[in-house]
């Protein structure tokens, strides 16, 4: 590994039986404007992304189709890396549950499991909701037995199951949340994980009979089984990070060392709903098979229409490749990560994404037009040899600023600050009225620096956009005569000064609804 600080990222895996809609894509753009943070600081960066491909319901959406389990998969998978691309997203790794790789790490880690008696084969009797893939007791149904969290019918099922010991980690759950209070973000879902853990803590069903369901990872102490969805997908975690060889013997696949690989997580980023699975069921398989869990947990909350959370059943999904169509992908990536609050829930509607859109028209995209305009006006778009430190006050707050509110975790307040500088250097153009000053010869230093000062801001707004809005800021910089974005710490070493740069057709045209 390289001597640089890192960060390795992770997105949960998509179920490859839906086609990706906004949900997916908040998760995923907030981890990559995370992971290009990192980058822009300086970080080795490892995003991982991916789809989640086994279990019944791949089962059932395949057979409704008329394809094979597999088939599905693979068409699902190139949708929703297709969909990343559109939406520039950089992720470093795209994984696949059914690859083999992944297939042997969940083989290696379930045997780990199980020489460790961690496993025992029992009996179950309950209520199974096949789309969430879940077990409820009946103290936990809804009306005219329902499950509880997607209100579709359950089916009561009676079988033979394995079983990993998951209340003998109880204890020791609670004293990882307790010592490390930043270990689950925001606070409240902590303490939903507390609440939740004031309960005995059950043992986990890890195995389906392959007489109910067939699509899945064999257990390699019973080929009669398959391991349970939630287990395989969460392994892919493990997977990608290197950890772990299964093709060594097994007191050598990386177990007991995990130096030199990705391990463990600096940070899973998903949606409030899946927080128990990351939360409870991963850190304690990780714990009994040895390994450290990952260093940080971020829940966020839901995207609602009106007063009710977004749902394919409901079909109130917005779809945002629909919306990149129409306005940009900068658009729908500073949408997404800007209108909701990182860790809360936010409201979609048709108003607030115009809202947000003209903030990035009218004042990003005014400021970079009007200040390159100026320049190649008054000085023939070269970039006068001054200091231009107007507003270095303001940049260094900036900065300050951007850095706090990402080390708490609160991308869109870092986001929000970025787009106070660009508004902060609008009111400078206002208040320095170069337009006059240019028409006074005697005024020509005063001039300069201004026109400087609005440079280096230009500089310093493409390294705190480009997370956020890529194709806008790697264009600004072209314009700048930059052969790319410089990192946030370089913004501030690079001198414009006698460079060209070139005024262009808007960053963020506007938008003709009529």
């Amino acid at each position: 590994m390289s001597a640089r600080p890192r960060a390795f990222l992770t997105t949960p895996i998509y179920y490859a039986s839906g086609e990706p809609h906004i949900g997916h894509a908040y998760t995923t753009i907030l981890t990559d404007v995370m992971a290009r943070f990192a980058r822009q600081d300086g970080h080795d960066v490892l995003f991982l992304t991916g789809t989640d491909e086994h279990g019944p319901k791949i089962e059932q959406e395949a057979a409704s189709r008329g394809m094979s389990p597999q088939e599905l998969c693979d068409t699902m998978a190139a949708r929703f890396s297709a969909a990343w691309t559109r939406l520039s997203i950089g992720h470093d790794r795209f994984i696949r549950t059914t690859e083999d790789e992944h297939k042997a790490v969940v083989t290696a880690f379930l045997q780990r499991l199980w020489d460790r008696e961690q496993i025992y084969s029992g009996s179950y009797s309950g209520w199974y909701c096949i789309h969430e893939e879940r077990y409820w007791t009946e103290k936990d149904l809804g009306p005219d037995e329902t499950c509880p969290d997607c209100g579709r019918p359950v089916t009561h099922l009676e079988e033979t199951n394995y079983f990993f010991r998951m209340s003998d980690y109880q204890e020791r759950l609670v004293r990882q949340i307790e010592e490390n209070p930043d270990w689950i973000v925001p606070e409240v879902r902590r303490n939903e994980i507390l609440g939740f853990l004031r309960q005995p803590l059950g043992d986990l069903s890890i195995s389906r009979p392959k007489s109910r369901v067939s699509w899945g990872i064999e257990l390699p102490f019973d080929g009669e089984h398959v391991a349970y969805v939630w287990v395989d997908a969460l392994i892919n975690y493990l997977t990608a990070s290197g950890a772990i060889d299964p093709s060594q013997p097994p007191d050598a696949q990386g177990f007991d060392d995990v130096s030199g690989s990705w391990w463990p997580a600096d940070m899973h980023v998903m949606g409030k709903d899946i927080l128990t699975t990351h939360a409870v069921y991963w850190p304690t398989l990780l714990m009994a098979v040895g390994l450290p869990v990952p260093r940080r947990i971020l829940a966020h909350g839901w995207w609602v229409v009106g007063e009710t959370k977004m749902s394919k059943s409901l079909g109130n999904v917005v779809d945002p490749l629909q919306l990149r169509e129409e306005f940009g992908t900068d658009a729908v990536r500073w949408y997404l990560t800007r209108e909701m609050p990182t860790g809360g829930d936010a409201s979609y509607t048709p108003e607030r994404f115009l809202t947000r859109y003209d903030e990035l028209a009218n004042v990003f995209g005014n400021l970079a037009s009007r200040a390159t305009s100026m320049i190649v006006k008054y000085r023939e778009g070269a970039v006068p040899d001054v200091e231009g430190a107007g507003l270095a006050t303001a940049i260094e707050s900036t900065l300050d600023a951007v850095r706090d509110s990402l080390s708490r975790y609160r991308v869109h307040e870092a986001l929000g600050a970025a787009m106070d500088l660009a508004r902060t250097a609008n009111g400078y153009v206002e208040d320095q009225a170069p337009w006059t000053v240019a028409k006074d010869p005697a005024r020509s230093e005063e001039l300069d620096e201004t026109l400087a000062t609005l440079a280096r801001v230009l500089v310093v707004l493409t390294a705190l956009f480009k997370p956020v809005t890529p194709e806008a800021a790697e264009l600004l910089a072209q314009r700048l005569g930059l052969e790319e974005v410089p990192t946030i710490r370089g913004s501030l070493e690079i001198s414009l000064a006698g460079r060209n740069v070139e005024k262009g057709q808007p960053l963020f045209p506007r938008i003709d609804l009529g």
